[in-house]
This record gives structure tokens, C-alpha cells and sequence, in this order.
């Protein structure tokens, strides 16, 4: 049974990054009683002077948190969700964790999973949970563009539309009914094959930071959506279209970069993909990383273009372009992303034919106390 939005629930927060911080702050807010986690306690001394986060821009308000700690056990104990989030590549040995102290009923939702975080998660979490019910879903994106500093947090711009799936399908409506009250952003999509194709950040990050990598290297700073140019845009909708041409093999319709930032931000204006992106207040000011090892390759490229390129490999869709950028992502990280990435097999998918995957994300079960293989 979902819970009414004004009343107060104990949740759980997971990371104490951007994201993380403004979930919390935004939560806490609306009254819940919330706990936010870091692994790494250095992350969290800024909450030594105070437990109050204030979020200024697109979203006002000010919450006092309940807890916080780097303990998984007091973070999560007696929550009705827990909000995830970490960084993508970090799922898997979260989720082993976090099964030692799951409570049946708990509701964990990766914002976001990137492609293949929630069955990544459930893999990891299935052989300890001994029978325990949980719900395991996970987002398209997360609900802010933010950047933290210290415990105020400047909300750029806020998301109207976050698709949301859970693994096994037949949890995602309750899911949805238990989080939409927290965020009303929060709308049901077909299967976690869904929101994990519709990955933008993967179709973003990658390109951007392989196209000005010497700049990014020189130590010469820029902003990653409002500098960009005609051409690498024009190159964003190519590898963009061997997305959705995977997407059409799976007979999901997916939403193009172009209509998904019109979507997402309404206030976006623009007749091309490059003023649309220059342009979107909710990416204004967003700097590019300031090195070359940064998540926008380390977490993307992983956990975004491997997986998805190898969903186009099992049903013979030629990704090329897409395939290039991991190539070059590892030549330059001299890591073999290939190796280290959301593959078919870790995902459970491995051998298995066109029909057999997507009939695996639409499933309604899994057997409930193994994980896919």
C-alpha cells in the first residue's frame, strides 16, 4: 500500500555526492525522517557543523536530516526506501552489502541505474537476502542538475519526467505508488530494458570529453553543454540514432537526445540539437571535468555505452560509433572497459537470442531467491 505525500516516512540516502545531497536536503524538507551515508566519512564532515542542507535555484527549500553516518546498517535499518546515489560502477558491491542488513519491504531505487544497474543490483543482492521480499527499481536519470558545496546545494535545474522501472517488471507500480509521493517527477516505464536505454548521459558524457580531451588535459576550463558546437552535436544525433535503431530491434520507442531535453526541461528552446544543449537554463554553467579519469568515462563508458553496445551486438544491430568511443576511452585510460563493464554475461544475458532478452526484462518474476545468471 503507498503511503499519503504528507505523511512522514524514514529513508535512507546513499551517497553523499551532488545528487545525494540534494535528494536528501529536498526530502527532509517535505518533513521525512532521512539518513544519508558515505562510504568514505571525509565526504560527510561538511554535516560536523549541522544537518541542515539548503537547496537554492530551480528548487527552494530548506530540510534538517535525521542522520548522518557511514555505517550501511544504521543508514538503512527500519527504512521504506532507500535512495541510491552512488556512482553506477559502485551497484554491484553495494548491493552485496546491503543485503546483509535489507528488511523485507524495503523499496531501494538506483537514481539512476544507467544501463543494467538494477538487475546488477538484484545480482548482488539475491544470494544473501535468505528469502527476504524486497523491491529492487531504478530511474532513467537523476531529478537534478546540482552542484554541492559544503551543505547548500544549487539546484540548476529540476526534471519533469524520470521513467522508472523495477526488477522483476510486476514491482513497478508499486514502486511507483511508494515514490511518487516524494517526487512527483517519478513515471512508470515499460521495463528496466527501457530506462536502461534511454542512458543520455552515456550518449552525452563519453563524446564530449573524447572530443576536447587535450583542452580538458591543458588544464583549460569550458562549459560542457553551453561551448558546444554544430559538429559534435551532429555527432552526438549519430551515435544517438544507433541507440534508438537498438531500441526499435527491442520494438521500444525511444525518446531521441533531441526530444528527450525538450521533455525533461520544458523551458528548453531551440531548432537543433546544439541550441538546445547550449542553451537549456538547467545546464547552464556546468563545467567539464577538470581531468581526464573522471566519471564522465569511468562511469559512463562502463556502465552506459559497454552494455548498450553489447545489447546491439546480441541482436545484430552495428553500433559503430558508439563502439569507437569505447575504444578510445580505454586506449585513453589504458583500461580495458570492455573487461571491467556491464556485460551480457554479468548481467545474465549471455547467449541468450533476441527474443530470449527481451523476454527476460519483461518478465513478471525472478525465482526469488537466486540471481540471473
Amino acid at each position: 500500500m503507498s503511503r499519503e505525500a504528507g505523511s512522514p516516512q524514514d529513508i535512507a540516502v546513499l551517497g553523499a555526492g551532488n545528487g545525494g545531497v540534494a535528494i536528501a536536503g529536498a526530502l527532509a524538507a517535505q518533513g521525512h525522517r532521512v539518513r544519508l551515508w558515505n562510504r568514505n566519512s571525509e565526504r560527510l564532515r561538511p554535516f560536523l557543523d549541522g544537518f541542515d542542507v539548503v537547496l537554492r535555484g530551480a528548487v527552494s527549500a530548506r530540510g534538517i536530516l535525521t542522520m548522518v553516518t557511514s555505517s550501511i546498517e544504521e543508514a538503512i535499518r527500519g527504512a521504506s526506501v532507500v535512495m541510491v546515489a552512488t556512482t553506477s560502477d559502485a551497484h554491484e558491491r553495494l548491493g552485496a552489502e546491503i543485503a546483509t542488513y535489507a528488511e523485507a519491504g524495503q523499496v531501494y531505487l538506483l537514481n539512476p541505474g544507467r544501463t543494467g544497474g538494477a538487475m546488477a543490483m538484484w545480482a548482488s543482492m539475491t544470494p544473501k537476502l535468505r528469502g527476504r521480499r524486497i523491491f529492487v527499481a531504478e530511474a532513467q536519470s537523476l531529478m537534478y542538475a546540482c552542484r554541492t558545496s559544503g551543505r547548500k546545494v544549487n539546484v540548476i535545474g529540476a526534471k519533469t519526467f524520470v521513467p522508472v522501472a523495477a526488477y522483476p517488471t510486476r514491482d513497478t507500480h508499486h514502486v511507483v505508488q511508494t515514490i511518487r509521493p516524494l517526487f512527483e517527477c517519478f513515471q512508470a516505464a515499460q521495463s528496466v530494458l527501457h530506462t536502461g536505454l534511454e542512458n543520455i548521459g552515456a550518449m552525452l558524457h563519453p563524446a564530449i570529453v573524447l572530443f576536447n580531451a587535450a583542452t580538458i588535459e591543458r588544464g583549460h576550463p569550458f562549459y560542457l553543454y553551453q561551448d558546444m558546437t554544430p559538429r559534435i552535436a551532429a555527432f552526438l544525433s549519430r551515435i544517438d540514432d544507433e541507440r534508438l535503431a537498438l531500441g526499435q530491434a527491442f520494438g521500444l520507442r525511444l525518446h531521441s537526445l533531441y526530444d528527450w531535453i525538450k521533455l525533461a526541461y520544458p523551458a528548453t528552446e531551440g531548432e537543433t540539437l546544439c541550441e538546445r544543449l547550449s542553451s537549456n537554463p538547467a545546464y547552464h554553467e556546468i563545467s567539464a571535468p577538470t581531468q581526464l579519469r573522471s566519471r564522465l568515462l569511468t562511469e559512463d563508458v562502463p556502465t552506459g555505452l559497454v552494455p548498450i553496445c553489447s545489447l546491439g551486438e546480441a541482436v545484430g544491430v552495428a553500433m559503430p560509433l558508439t563502439r569507437s568511443l569505447v575504444d578510445l576511452a580505454s586506449a585513453l585510460l589504458d583500461v580495458d572497459f570492455w573487461a571491467t563493464g556491464r556485460t551480457l554475461d554479468k548481467l545474465g544475458l549471455a547467449g541468450l537470442s533476441a527474443t530470449g532478452i527481451l523476454e527476460h526484462f519483461n518478465r513478471d518474476s525472478t525465482d526469488g531467491t537466486t540471481a540471473p545468471r
